[in-house]
């Protein structure tokens, strides 16, 4: 696999799970009048958009990764379990690590902010995108990387 493949599939994938995950997530809020960013509870009962970006995160960085794996082809390729099954669940942590931060920072120096339920949908869209291309890449890479090396 060339680089240029290796990007070309990690923005495949994240431009597909943008578009997927932001549908879903329309159908979570589209019946609110508007959605807080965050919010500063942490056991909020409020629908935020931090609230759901969280698991939608992690879990799409612990199965993307597994299935990058699988559609991965190449002769000789090095077992799933346990390296590339203990990298899920690293890039789950880390995901959930950075998604966290990103909104407690965000609650800290902005504050409640609200936004429409688009918008929302928008925004959580763009996440798991990100999500899914970086995670996407990282599993490939370093698969393409130890079965060259």
């Amino acid at each position: 696999m060339t680089q240029k493949e290796i990007n070309k599939g990690a923005h495949t994938g994240g431009v597909i799970n943008a578009i997927i995950n932001g549908i879903i997530n329309w159908f979570q809020v589209r019946n609110l009048d508007e959605v807080l960013v965050t919010d500063n509870l942490i056991s909020s009962e409020q629908h935020t958009l931090f609230s759901g970006a969280v698991p939608l995160a992690v879990s799409l960085a612990f199965i993307l990764s597994g299935v990058a794996y699988a559609t991965t082809k190449i002769p000789e390729k090095p077992k799933y379990f346990p390296k590339y099954f203990v990298k899920s669940l690293w890039y789950a942590f880390a995901t959930f690590g950075i998604v966290v931060t990103i909104g407690v920072l965000w609650q800290r120096f902005v504050g409640p902010v609200t936004i429409t339920p688009v918008a929302a949908a928008i925004w959580a869209g763009i996440i798991a995108g990100i999500v899914a291309a970086v995670v996407n890449y990282l599993t490939v890479k370093d698969i393409v990387s130890k079965k060259t090396s």
